[in-house]
């Protein structure tokens, strides 16, 4: 048999190709091939252990057959699982972590190992050497096997595996473990850190009984835009971008847990103190009954006082649950806020003047303080973020989260970014925010828009160069926006 001995710059070049593969089914391959090359044999099959000890096909190569299926080739291929017994050659090697070397399968092999004779029908592949070898990670754990069939000689005749075939399968077999075991930790804890942070955003939305889907909506917005970009090649998106832009997603408004509530949830202009006002009018109805018992004021004037009062409780109650104040309205309350009356510990004003703050708020619920305090969640986002030990890897969602609120024409906030100083995954974030808030239905404060007139609004936006407006319509197109709760 002729056996290729890698030279130092050969093995080398391989570790590199094994390190700085991120997709396991083409991991999988270069293992097989790695190992079929420096053995110069015809064919291989590797195979990784589920939790079960069952062992799934992953990578078939065969050159004499011309076949070379991974991925969702052998997905469709349907191949069944080789239980954990020793009556399979590749399952025997994972039990004992030893490899097998068969120089000449014959019909007593079938008789050793019953379960080869299935796998061999079922392949249509006759076999005439065999060599299997465990895959074991630096804890002597095994994760696989790399199993190869029919050495071939400098003439291309069949032959058998040597033991050096063993000790350089087995190198490769090793070296690619411990890389597949490092990768799956990190995957083990970019999902643990996935998980923690949707537990995190749930709990954060669940304290505001009105923005309990918004994070989720999003989440789901962002998927099917993502998977539209890709399908189109308009923007394509790689896993890792994906995990990030999904992750900044997620993230995006976790500064709302410093936000207070009276703020946040804020369902009227008054908020906790329209209950005060109104018990505040009615001590006024109560002095004036008092002054008029004690002669202060005539009949007429105690029912003047008192039709006044009422007139501005009705106002106050219309103009504190309008979603905008009309500039009658506006010009009525200004009116009142120079007016007193008389109290307890002499005039008082109809209107204090942190009330008349709240009431002429034109449209929403927010005063200007409270705005400023709401915008500033934005940076608290970043602030704790910052605060996290992200990997150079995940040092984009700090970026992309932090600056979900910034517009092209620089005025948005926190930083007043313009333009290209805007990242592309912190415009569609932009997007999907703005198209949510506007069309959703659990906001006391607005009625929903409708889907259209919310795209309305945003091509508006766009016009006006606050928005990117080939990814509006890149995102009107995915369709993505229909999948909300």
């Amino acid at each position: 048999m002729k056996l290729i001995y890698p030279d130092i710059d050969k093995l080398l070049d391989i570790g590199i190709a094994l390190s700085s593969e991120t997709d396991s089914d083409k991991l999988f391959e270069k293992v097989l091939d790695a190992a079929m090359e420096v053995t110069n044999c015809d064919s291989g099959v590797l195979y990784i252990l589920d939790d079960e000890e069952q062992l799934w096909i992953k990578v078939i190569i065969s050159k004499s057959k011309n076949v070379r299926l991974l991925g969702a080739d052998i997905n469709s291929a349907n191949f069944p699982p080789v239980p954990r017994s020793m009556q399979n050659v590749c399952s025997r090697a994972a039990i004992t972590k030893m490899p097998i070397n068969i120089p000449d399968i014959s019909e007593d092999f079938y008789r050793d190992f019953p379960g080869g004779k299935a796998y061999a029908e079922l392949t249509e592949y006759k076999a005439k050497s065999l060599l299997s070898v465990p895959m074991k990670n630096n804890n002597g754990d095994v994760v696989g096997v790399v199993q190869l069939l029919n050495a071939l000689d400098d003439k291309g005749g069949f032959t058998h595996f040597t033991q050096e075939s063993e000790k350089i399968v087995f190198s490769l077999s090793s070296q690619a473990t411990t890389f597949l075991t490092m990768r799956n930790y990190a995957l083990e804890v970019e999902k643990l850190l996935n998980s923690f942070t949707q537990v995190i955003v749930t709990a954060i939305d669940a304290r505001s009984p009105y923005n309990a889907s918004h994070t989720r909506n999003m989440a789901r917005y962002a998927e099917g835009f993502m998977k539209y970009l890709n399908d189109t090649e308009e923007e394509p998106f790689s896993i890792e971008r994906k995990n990030l832009f999904m992750m900044s997603v997620w993230l995006h408004d976790i500064g709302k847990l410093v936000i207070p509530r009276e703020v946040m949830d804020k369902q009227d202009r008054l908020g906790a103190g329209m209950d005060a006002i109104l018990q505040k009018f009615h001590r006024f109805e109560l002095q004036a009954e008092i002054d008029f018992l004690r002669n202060k004021i005539d009949k007429d004037g105690y029912r003047q006082r008192l039709a006044e009062i009422d007139s501005l409780r009705r106002l106050v109650k219309d103009v504190n649950y309008a979603s905008v104040l009309s500039d009658s309205k506006y010009e009525l309350l200004l009116e009142y806020g120079k007016k007193t009356v008389s109290g307890s510990d002499g005039d008082e004003p109809l209107l204090s003047p942190e009330e008349l703050t709240c009431l002429l708020v034109r449209k929403g619920t927010l005063t200007d303080d409270e705005r400023q305090v709401m915008k500033g969640h934005v940076v608290m986002t970043r602030l704790l973020l910052e605060e996290m030990s992200f990997s150079k890897n995940f040092s984009k969602v700090v970026l992309w989260a932090g600056s979900h609120h910034e517009l092209l024409d620089g005025k948005g906030y926190p930083d007043g970014l313009a333009g290209a100083s805007i990242p592309l995954e912190t415009r569609m974030l932009t997007i999907i925010d703005i198209f949510d808030a506007l069309t959703a239905r659990d906001r006391p404060y607005k009625s929903p828009m409708s889907d259209e007139r919310a795209f309305e609004a945003l091509t508006e936006m766009a016009g006006q160069g606050k928005i990117d407006a080939r990814l509006l319509k890149l995102f009107y197109d995915s369709e993505a926006w229909k999948d909300k709760e």
